[in-house]
């Protein structure tokens, strides 16, 4: 198993920036890919970025040149630095594990609240 502890989520105003970090432990061998994914109300879970074990990353297009993703394998523990944040990327991110084989796993989400 793995489990996940994120942090990092709050309230902001817009064109603001915000840091969100996700911590692995327990099975951590196991894992490919490490993300971030978001929901907003009545919407659809999105992805907004991944970086792989190697280190390449992808990123939503609508994020890209404003967020960053990195990932420190040692840790296991990956950072989503954003800036220039909007009021409509208010939502609940959630950081996501990608294994090798199984299942994923998914933290339990950190809101974020972007004020225009």
């Amino acid at each position: 198993q793995v489990q996940l502890v994120e942090s990092g989520g709050g309230l902001v105003q817009a064109g603001g920036s915000l840091r969100l970090s996700c911590a692995a432990s327990g099975s951590t061998f196991s894992i490919n890919a490490m993300g971030w994914y978001r929901q907003a109300p009545g919407k659809q879970r999105e992805l907004v970025a991944a970086v792989t074990s190697g280190g390449s990353t992808n990123y939503a297009d609508s994020v890209k040149g404003r967020f960053t993703i990195s990932r420190d394998n040692a840790k296991n523990t990956i950072y989503l630095q954003m800036n220039s944040l909007k009021p409509e990327e208010k939502a609940v991110y959630y950081c996501n594990v990608n294994r090798w084989v199984g299942y994923d796993y998914w933290g339990q989400g950190t809101q974020v609240t972007v004020s225009s």
